[in-house]
């Protein structure tokens, strides 16, 4: 019986954790269900049905890494290439790991799946959200990056699903990180005191560019990024 009491107050504990953060994600789905689908679709335009878009959505979760696997994918086997391409483009996932270092600590077994789950609109909820009372911040934190891993999987495998029983030609449908990194840069200009990673990323890029072609700019750019950022921290952090 007393067991019995235990898991029921286990369950009440989850659902109202859930509960205190799903209004908190909403920003989130909305997000993820068309980001995940325009990845779904080029996915399964690639000849990859809706299983392999779950499997990636589950196992890899990097919206930009799953899109760049993509172009992997349907180019020469290149393992090296594919390591350093990867790397560089989750690169940031690496800072946000280091700044939720202490908060994660004494969580225990969930340790492990917040660190897996730390994509950058969960990284921004638990920089931002607080627990309600009587909500452990155990508990919501895992039920924010749960909610934000089903919205994405749910997006990728209804994209791949959609891409499948509709006909139409995704050309250009890959731009939708483009797009979301350009809005991302517009919103972090329209921060004065916040402009230094925009000028970093645009003059890095720009210059390695002109010096590398554009064939051969991705990985030297977002190294030279890295290492500006990393020697611009004190200055941002000021």
């Amino acid at each position: 019986m007393k067991q019995v009491e235990q898991n029921g107050t286990a369950r009440s504990n989850i659902t109202a954790a859930i509960k205190a953060a799903w209004p908190h994600t909403i920003p989130v789905l909305t997000g993820y269900l068309f980001m995940g689908m325009a990845f779904g679709i080029l996915l399964q335009s690639q000849g990859y049905n809706y299983l392999w878009a779950a499997l990636m959505a589950v196992t890899i979760y990097a919206g930009a890494g799953q899109f760049v696997a993509v172009g992997i994918l349907s180019s020469p086997f290149a393992p090296l290439s594919a390591l350093f391409i990867t790397l560089m483009v989750n690169a940031r996932h690496v800072f946000y790991g280091f700044s939720l270092l202490d908060r994660f600590k004494p969580y225990g077994r969930a340790k492990a799946y917040l660190i897996f789950g730390l994509t950058d609109e969960t990284f921004s909820l638990l920089c931002t959200a607080t627990p309600p009372p009587g909500i452990s911040p155990r508990s919501f934190y895992l039920s924010i990056t749960i909610l934000d891993h089903i919205y994405w999987i749910s997006g990728c495998t209804l994209g791949a699903l959609l891409g499948s029983s509709l006909s139409f030609d995704p050309k250009g449908i890959d731009f939708v990180m483009t797009a979301l990194f350009v809005a991302i840069i517009v919103e972090q200009w329209r921060m004065p005191r916040n402009r230094i990673p925009a000028l970093i990323g645009f003059f890095g890029t720009a210059l390695c560019l002109v010096v590398f072609g554009p064939q051969h700019f991705m990985l030297p750019a977002m190294a030279l990024v890295v290492l500006g950022l990393t020697m611009a921290r004190r200055r941002m952090e000021g």
